[in-house]
This record gives structure tokens, C-alpha cells and sequence, in this order.
């Protein structure tokens, strides 16, 4: 057997890292961060495994692998970026984490599992994401078993329910008007603001852009 795992670097891919090298010692491990270049790689195998992987894997490297897998840290509902920020604020009473099948597009291949859990009025982005990353571990446990077998994966009926959320969308949600009453601007405010994040709400006024970035003691 044979894996290249494409990840980031973070605590939660370490783990997957860790785990994945002690169950199956022939795998190549690439980590980036978000806006880093795609390595030169030179691997042909069974599997490619995306974990939070900041790079959108091309064609000619999915074709040297039998079966290429991402984990997507959000329910089939959401696929794309943002997909703490939509579902909170559309208030969401449910959310996940998905395994599917990559090609060349986007958050677009077959489902092969996912896990879903209850939101809480309270969860903030920060909350939902570290929620959604425990349980994308546990997904990440039970596909490693079948791989690790050699057996065949598991096959979802579901279906992604729309098309991947882009940054320019997130953008938009991002975006504060003088012209939206209270509660728009509060559920905005909730579903956008996540410490040292790269979209953060702003408003604009007259050509001048205010960023909007929280309270120092609270978060908020």
C-alpha cells in the first residue's frame, strides 16, 4: 500500500500525520499553508489522501493514484470555502464533516461517508470549527481502517446539495451596510468574525473601508 497525504500544518494534521504513518509506514507526507505553491511531486500509488490541504490537486497528479479521497470539514450541504460562516448564518441545526472522492472540480466527487453532529445557538465560527475538526478525526479513523484492510470504502447516498461556496461569496457575507437593520448585521457579524482570519466584516463608507476586528478581551 502505498499514500501520499497532502495536508497543512496544525495540530489536527499532525495527528492525521502521526496516525497514518504508524499504520501504513509507506506513505509520502506534503504540508503547506494557505497560498503556498504545489510541490514538485514525483509519486504514483493507491491513494491520495487530502486533509485540510491547502492546494486544489490537478488533474495529472489524481490520475497517478487508484483512488484519490478528500476530507472536507463541513456536511455535504456545504461544499466549497466558508462553510462555518454559511452555516451559521443561515442557523444551521446540524453540520458535519464529508470524505468523497476528488476530481479535478472542486468538493464535486461521489460521497463516501460523513459524520454529522447537532450546532448549538451559541457556536461561534472558532467553536464550530474546533468542533468540526474533532469530529472529522473520527471520520478520518474509520475510512484509515478500510485503507488500511485494503478493503473497499464505504459509498454514501448522499449528495452535495449545491454548488462549492467561493471566496468571492464569502466576501459577500463578510460585507456590513448602514442599509441592513440590527439582526442582519449581528447574524453577519457572528457567521464572519474568527480571530486573524483572512475575511473578516467590514463596512464601507464613502470609499473607506472599516474592518471590523472584534473585541481584544472577549473575542466579540
Amino acid at each position: 500500500m502505498k499514500i501520499l497525504l497532502l495536508t497543512k500544518k496544525s495540530k489536527y494534521c499532525k495527528i492525521v500525520q502521526d496516525c497514518i504513518k504508524n499504520k501504513i509506514p509507506n506513505t509520502e507526507i506534503f504540508e503547506g499553508e494557505s497560498g503556498d505553491p504545489l510541490p514538485n511531486i514525483e509519486w504514483e500509488g493507491d491513494y491520495i489522501i487530502s486533509y485540510l490541504s491547502p492546494w486544489i490537486v490537478p488533474k495529472e497528479l489524481l490520475n497517478k493514484a487508484k483512488f484519490s479521497i478528500n476530507f472536507h470539514p463541513a456536511s455535504p450541504k456545504y461544499p466549497g470555502i466558508g462553510c462555518y460562516n454559511f452555516a451559521i448564518y443561515n442557523q444551521e441545526k446540524e453540520f458535519g464533516a464529508t470524505c468523497h472522492y476528488m476530481l479535478e472540480k472542486v468538493d464535486s466527487g461521489k460521497i463516501v461517508k460523513t459524520i454529522k453532529f447537532q450546532m448549538q445557538d451559541t457556536d461561534t465560527v472558532q467553536s464550530l470549527k474546533e468542533r468540526t475538526m474533532d469530529y472529522m478525526l473520527t471520520l478520518f479513523y474509520d475510512i484509515l481502517k478500510f485503507i488500511e484492510k485494503e478493503k473497499p470504502l464505504p459509498r454514501s447516498d448522499e449528495k452535495w446539495l449545491r454548488r462549492p461556496y467561493t471566496r468571492k461569496d464569502l466576501q459577500e457575507l463578510c460585507k456590513l451596510s448602514l442599509d441592513m437593520d440590527e439582526n442582519e448585521i449581528k447574524r453577519r457579524l457572528k457567521a464572519t468574525y474568527f480571530p486573524n482570519a483572512r475575511d473578516l466584516p467590514y463596512l464601507e463608507v464613502y470609499g473607506n473601508k472599516f474592518i471590523f476586528k472584534g473585541d481584544n478581551e472577549n473575542g466579540q
